[in-house]
């Protein structure tokens, strides 16, 4: 008996639908097959599959056994085929009603344990996206990461514990309760921060930076001697950013669903992702690749912040490979067997020392590199790379009557915080036809409609871009700060005042 059960591959962030075509047939040596450009993992599920109906108290049928994943021409991997070709099996045995599993708005997704149960499977928001597009559809998940799917409005999510539960479902013997939807504002938390802004002493103008960074989403770049609290600035970013919306929330959750980074019974992403890779990392690591390509450091940080201490530790390789993400906001991975993109609009923090021992220009400490190793330690970073840093800040020595001081003319991070908030508010606002949501994000065509220069303005910025003989790159990124400076100061005009601290955080040299 031949029967076909839905099921989806998750191929980057797209969702392909796959047919699971499973036939027993009554003549022929017993044995099981499985046909469709099917992966290591996926043969292996012949194991797991009759182990699991086995110890389920089901029987597994002594016969020949052809399971093809359709269409047969797309590379599919992954474990998520094994409840999909449970379930045909015991269609194809009539050991479950099948007039209910072979409608097409019904869609299987899980692996199987060796006892039956289904464990957590990665890319279930993806599934109930897909269901999403056909009205009525059902979709059978695991129990540990049916949560991912709740948030997806018009989809029946069947949250699935084990074999034995989902066959007693269908036959009407215990029916299981499909899960409640869950509103995404609900989730988004107000999250305690381990460091506020106001505990951190002195650097008024690296913090001046950091809130521009966080209203616009522009890239910044801190450097200044060792223990001058540029780490410490860095952790305390994520306290003045703004918190997801639940736009944003479903974009970033389903980056880390189909990574497999979502914890077991967790719905969605509820703050901005913060990446911190160690400069070990490769470049597959950072932008994303391997064998079976999946996600890197730059998707996971998407509408968050990367941030990349002591920079130049970081090999040549790895950075360069930043350079088109930074500039397009998205990542291509090519492979021989598939073709992928990850979305990877995010803020880059980076932190670095003046040398190679840290001190040259220090007040009262003495540099001891010489200047090759000085003019090498700064060609570890590109000069393309650095052209696409929008803030350049110098972060000093701070003396120790600011360290010792109990001011309290320090901000909290809150209040900077709802200035950033008010900011981004205004972005949107401006952005809405658009699909973009930071100033950071505009392109040349958006910065001319979006950021017109009274000639005052004009005049002023021709001027340093001249003298500083800087590149049209830079000319489009000094309008995109100026623009978001001007939107924390709520004035709906760029004028000279904003234009001129733009230029101010730019790198001349």
């Amino acid at each position: 008996m031949l029967v076909k059960i839905h099921s989806v591959a998750n191929i980057g962030l797209e969702t392909i639908p796959v047919e699971v075509e499973v036939d027993v047939a009554e003549k022929g040596f017993p044995g099981f097959n499985i046909v469709g450009l099917a992966s290591k993992a996926i043969e292996e599920a012949r194991e797991r599959v009759k182990t699991a109906i086995t110890n389920s108290g089901l029987d597994f049928p002594p016969k020949k056994i052809t399971v093809n994943l359709a269409p047969a021409d797309l590379p599919k991997d992954g474990a998520a085929y094994d409840l999909p070709i449970a379930f045909g099996i015991l269609a194809a045995t009539e050991q479950i009603p099948a007039n209910v599993i072979l409608k097409p708005n019904h869609v299987f997704y899980g692996e199987l344990s060796l006892d039956g149960s289904l464990r957590a499977t990665k890319g279930v928001l993806l599934v109930g996206l897909h269901a999403q597009k056909h009205s009525g559809s059902t979709i059978y998940v695991p129990i540990e990461s049916a949560n991912e799917a709740s948030v997806i409005q018009e989809v029946t999510v069947l949250p699935i514990r084990n074999l034995k539960q989902l066959v007693d479902h269908l036959h009407g013997v215990k029916p299981i309760n499909p899960l409640k939807h869950i509103e995404v504002d609900n989730l988004i938390d107000e999250v305690n921060f381990d460091i506020d802004l106001s505990e951190i002493a002195g650097q008024e103008l690296a913090k001046r930076a950091l809130t521009i960074a966080a209203a616009g989403g522009h890239n910044l770049l801190m450097w200044g001697p060792p223990g001058t609290g540029k780490t410490m600035l860095a952790k305390a970013l994520p306290s003045i950013l703004p918190p997801l919306s639940p736009k944003e929330a479903l974009e970033v959750t389903r980056i880390y669903s189909v990574a497999g980074l979502l914890s077991p019974g967790e719905s969605l992403m509820r703050r901005r992702p913060y990446r911190n890779p160690h400069h070990g990392v490769s470049a597959a690591g950072m932008v994303g690749g391997g064998s079976h390509p999946s996600p890197g450091e730059v998707s996971l940080a998407h509408l968050g912040v990367l941030f990349l201490d002591e920079m130049p530790e970081f090999p040549r390789s790895v950075l360069e490979a930043l350079r088109q993400p930074m500039e397009d906001g998205i990542v291509s991975i090519v492979r021989a067997a598939a073709h992928v993109s990850y979305p990877a609009s995010f803020t880059l923090l980076a932190a670095v020392n003046p040398c190679p021992c840290g001190y040259l220009g220090h007040p009262k400490r003495e540099c001891r590199c010489s200047d090759k190793q000085i003019r090498k330690y700064r060609a570890r970073i590109s000069g393309p790379i650095l052209d696409r840093i929008d803030l350049h800040v110098h972060v000093p020595a701070v003396e120790i009557d600011k360290l010792t001081a109990t001011s309290t003319n320090n901000p909290p991070s809150s209040t900077i915080r709802n200035q950033v908030i008010t900011s981004r508010t205004t972005q949107q606002l401006r952005f809405q036809s658009d699909h973009i949501y930071t100033n950071s994000q505009m392109n040349n065509k958006l910065v001319k409609k979006y950021c017109p220069l009274t000639p005052a303005v004009h005049g002023l910025l021709k001027t340093a871009v001249e003298k500083f003989d800087l590149s049209a790159r830079s000319y489009f990124r000094l309008i995109k700060v100026a623009r978001t400076i001007a939107d924390l100061n709520n004035s709906p005009d760029i004028t000279t005042t904003h234009m001129a601290e733009a230029l101010q955080y730019r790198q001349m040299s």
